[in-house]
């Protein structure tokens, strides 16, 4: 198998056609998986989170320095241990960055990809909320939630918790200098286990 960066547009037709979410990020870089039949298998991408807050959030000295793998996906011919494979070889490709990544609780993901590559658990989104947050939902499946008012909204759902996590490429002296510019936590997951994660911890999809 080969891993190489590809052309955004051949990532995002990829991740809208293959990817649960069908919409188009962000994409800064994107990796491809080819088989030994040069057939595309997998996808990963990077981009710009569109949310300042998270980029100053992350790293106040150093927005531009983050970006947010924002999609994978791997057919589902490939072995179990494929999507950690790939993910570690495009996070050598990709230039000295801040990696963040979440794990979607409501499809039941838990981040165990991430995990396997060692990237630091950063607890979850809303954790320090007190009330809840709800979400209304597009009546059409392929728009985000945040164009529920434009395009028509069929409920309104409690917002589930998505799993932190991040890491650093580059060097090894990129990614220690990286690491420590970086202000999301490092949390130890068994002290502080995300809500749900005892009753599932199957395999994440970004």
């Amino acid at each position: 198998m080969k891993v190489e960066r590809c052309a955004s547009s051949l990532a995002t037709e990829v991740v809208i056609r293959e990817h649960y979410l069908h919409r188009r990020p962000p994409i800064s870089f994107a990796y491809s998986l080819t088989d030994v039949r040069e057939v595309v298998v997998g996808v990963v991408s990077f981009g710009i989170p569109a949310s300042r807050n998270m980029l100053t959030g992350a790293c106040p000295t150093s927005p531009e320095s983050v970006v947010e793998l924002n999609r994978l996906w791997v057919s589902d011919e490939m072995a179990t241990n494929t999507e950690s494979w790939f993910v570690s070889r495009a996070l050598k490709l990709l230039p000295p960055r801040i990696v963040l990544s979440y794990a979607d609780t409501t499809r039941g993901h838990y981040g165990t990809v991430y995990r396997a590559l060692n990237f630091h658990y950063a607890g979850w989104t809303d954790m320090e909320r007190k009330t809840p947050r709800f979400d209304y939902i597009p009546t059409d499946p392929t728009k985000h939630t945040r164009e529920a008012s434009r395009s028509g909204c069929s409920e309104k759902r409690r917002r589930l918790p998505k799993i932190k996590y991040w890491t650093t490429s580059g060097t090894p002296a990129e990614r220690r200098r990286l690491a420590t510019i970086c202000r999301w936590p490092s949390l130890d997951w068994n002290a502080c286990p995300p809500p749900g994660a005892a009753a599932s911890l199957d395999g994440a999809v970004a």
